[in-house]
Formats: structure tokens, C-alpha cells, sequence
């Protein structure tokens, strides 16, 4: 199973990086997108290189899509490419998943009304949901989380999604997360 990961310079390394990692221990294929289609430059300075470019993305390819935050997810939310793809996801009841800055643009897309949703606490808005304050919190095919230190859980909340709660636990198992 393949899960795309898009990148802006000025990603949160930890939620990137984190993520990629704890989905690659549980088997899926994570590609990580530039969405500039060059090497991109993380909040603290984390170059990440031979990155796929964005502009070749074929959606029909994946099952999940995760938007990463950090200062640069002002360059997701305002990116017309990055807000069909979200739309094609949805609309296809595939997997999207968010994390601290980044669900704000889901909310802003109007993709939270009538769901529980977490997000980076100081950024939460009226986005018509139920806002959990948890480290991650999934409704449906949308997976939230919290800050840079909701990662872990986070990350987990995708394995289960899309591999089950037995593959999720096996993982946290390998790594002793308690």
C-alpha cells in the first residue's frame, strides 16, 4: 500500500520525518513529494533530496495523503495543485491525514464540519467540528493531530487506519511505545 507525504520548504521535520518512518516500519511505501519539485528545506534547516517531484504525482497510485506542518504548510494551503489533490482524496473516501498547522487548511476547505478533529491548539477555529484537543483523533478517512509532539500517535493513527488496530500494535510493540 502506497501513502504520498508532501513537503514545503519550511516542513516540520519531527511530523515529516517521524511519520515516514513509523509508516515505513509498518510496511507501506511512503513516497515524499517536493512540492516544488526540487530539494526542500525543513523549519530547522533538514534538506531533504531526491524527493519525487509534485508535478508527477499520480493520486490514482495512492491510498493515503499526508500534509505535514510547520511554517510551510502556508505553501500547501495556498497551492491550487495541493488543494485538488486533497479534493480528489476525499472524494474518493481515500485517507487524509494532517498534522499540527495542516489541518487547518482541511478545516478552511470546509472537510471538518461534522467531524472530531485535532489540531495545533492556538490555531483552532471554528471549522463547523468538534475540536478533541487530543494528540490524534480520526473521524472517518480524515486523521489529525495535534503538535510536533503528538507524532508518534499520530503516525499510529495512520498504521491503524489503513493496516488495522493488530498491525498498529505490533509496530508500537517493536519500538516498546507504551
Amino acid at each position: 500500500m502506497k501513502v504520498c507525504l508532501l513537503l514545503a520548504d519550511g516542513f516540520e521535520e519531527i511530523e515529516a520525518i517521524g511519520t515516514f518512518a513509523i509508516l515505513s516500519r509498518a510496511g507501506l511505501t511512503v513516497d515524499l513529494f517536493a512540492v516544488s519539485d526540487k530539494n526542500t528545506t525543513g523549519r530547522f534547516g533538514l534538506t531533504c533530496t531526491q524527493l519525487k517531484p509534485f508535478s508527477q504525482l499520480q493520486a490514482a497510485e495512492y491510498q493515503a495523503l499526508i500534509l505535514p506542518g510547520g511554517p510551510g504548510y502556508h505553501v500547501l494551503e495556498n497551492n491550487t495543485h495541493v488543494k485538488a489533490l486533497i479534493e480528489q482524496f476525499t472524494a474518493q473516501d481515500k485517507v487524509v491525514a494532517a498534522i499540527c498547522a495542516s489541518p487547518t487548511i482541511l478545516g478552511k476547505r470546509g472537510l471538518l464540519k461534522g467531524r472530531k478533529y485535532t489540531c495545533f491548539t492556538a490555531m483552532n477555529e471554528d471549522f463547523g467540528g468538534t475540536f478533541t484537543a487530543e494528540y490524534a483523533t480520526t473521524d472517518g478517512n480524515i486523521v489529525t493531530g495535534q503538535s510536533a509532539a503528538a507524532t508518534i500517535d499520530f503516525a499510529f493513527a495512520i498504521v491503524e487506519k489503513l493496516l488495522g488496530k493488530t498491525k498498529a500494535d505490533e509496530v508500537k510493540k517493536s519500538i516498546y511505545y507504551k
